[in-house]
């Protein structure tokens, strides 16, 4: 079947990046991030890319479930979720790291790590305000669960909220309250470290990093941060052209007539839409490549078609193929068209874009 749309992963560029991340951090242990369907690139390929790594972590149950029913023998965390004493009995049993992120999950884990065996990171809100206990609740959490007889281990985790400015003073007050929590109990194993702190604060990378972002090729402080090594994407978002006309000038091509043309153009549809994961809100001028060549996009973004301006483009014909990003079109580029974010566009790939793995 001749898909109109697909995604060809580079898994000898995953297995890439994990090294440039071991290179950066050799003293510590990598939890390489699987969640969302590893960023949309398929959780049990990028797995098994992913070997390397010391363990993997997600987000939902059902994905550490998924893995270990493919035969995945890492060790797997899973982040902050709901989970009841049948589920935390289910961790015990598939041998899953569960996260303590508030009193609720503190209590749950608590009963079941009286009778089972479980390995918990406890997390420490330390500003961000989304998951993490408090200061004084992640104290009386830590004396909790260090007395019960099924924590094998507690390690001692955190999340900052600065994406960019990782020397501000937030990041540095964020960073004094959670050293001050793990001084309660210093022996533990931290881990504080993403894929941007991982690249720009080398006195944090100590005991567990958890990248992201960085494993699926992008750099998200390219601007201020270079890499011993460059990253290389993972992912190729790929769209054959299934119609090409010609309009005259002051044509306007899709919905509510956003762009006219100003010349006599030659228009190709893609097969790729935002019911595809192609962001809806990528603009007028957004780049593609076709043929080795840079055409632009033209009028909104449809749900199973985006209409391109192939006019300067050498024969372009109905079948070819167009990139939408990949190793010569960085997704962070499409992005800032579309003013979003590279995790949205990879976690938005859509199940009827078909996946093509290099192996």
């Amino acid at each position: 079947m001749l898909n109109t749309a697909s995604a060809l992963i580079d898994l000898p560029a995953l297995s890439h990046n994990l090294q440039v991340v071991r290179a950066l951090a050799p003293r510590c242990r990598i939890m390489a991030l699987l969640k969302a369907d590893a960023y949309g690139h398929g959780a049990l390929p990028a797995a098994r890319a992913l070997a390397g790594a010391d363990g993997f972590a997600v987000a939902r149950l059902q994905e550490a479930l998924q893995l270990r029913e493919a035969g995945i023998a890492h060790r797997l965390l899973l982040l902050g979720t709901l989970l009841d004493q049948a589920e935390l009995a289910l961790c015990s049993q598939q041998n899953i790291d569960v996260t303590a992120h508030d009193r609720t999950s503190v209590a749950a884990i608590a009963a079941c790590a009286r009778e089972r065996p479980l390995r918990v990171w406890l997390k420490l809100d330390c500003g961000m305000h989304r998951l993490g206990l408090d200061p004084a609740a992640f104290v009386a959490a830590e004396r909790l669960l260090s007395g019960q007889p099924g924590v094998s281990e507690l390690i001692h985790m955190t999340h900052f909220s600065s994406t960019r400015e990782v020397s501000s003073s937030v990041m540095a007050q964020q960073i004094e309250r959670f050293l001050a929590c793990h001084a309660l109990n210093p022996e533990r194993a931290i881990s504080v470290a993403n894929s941007v702190v991982l690249i720009a604060r080398p006195e944090l990378r100590v005991d567990w990093v958890r990248p992201g972002i960085m494993l699926y090729g992008e750099n998200p402080l390219a601007a201020d941060f270079e890499l011993p090594r460059p990253l290389r994407a993972v992912m190729t978002l790929r769209a054959r052209v299934i119609a090409v006309r010609e309009i005259a000038a002051g044509e306007s091509v899709g919905y509510d007539g956003c762009w006219s043309s100003s010349r006599p153009s030659r228009i190709a549809t893609l097969g790729i839409g935002y019911g595809d994961g192609y962001p809806r809100l990528a603009g007028n001028g957004t780049p593609v490549c076709i043929n080795g060549q840079r055409a632009e996009l033209v009028g909104r973004v449809s749900m199973d078609s985006i209409a391109i301006d192939v006019t300067d483009c050498a024969d372009v014909a109905v079948a070819d193929e167009a990139t939408l990003w990949g190793p010569k079109l960085p997704v962070a580029t499409i992005a800032d068209c579309a003013r979003t974010t590279s995790y949205q566009l990879f976690t938005g790939v859509g199940q009827r874009v078909s996946r093509e793995y290099i192996d």
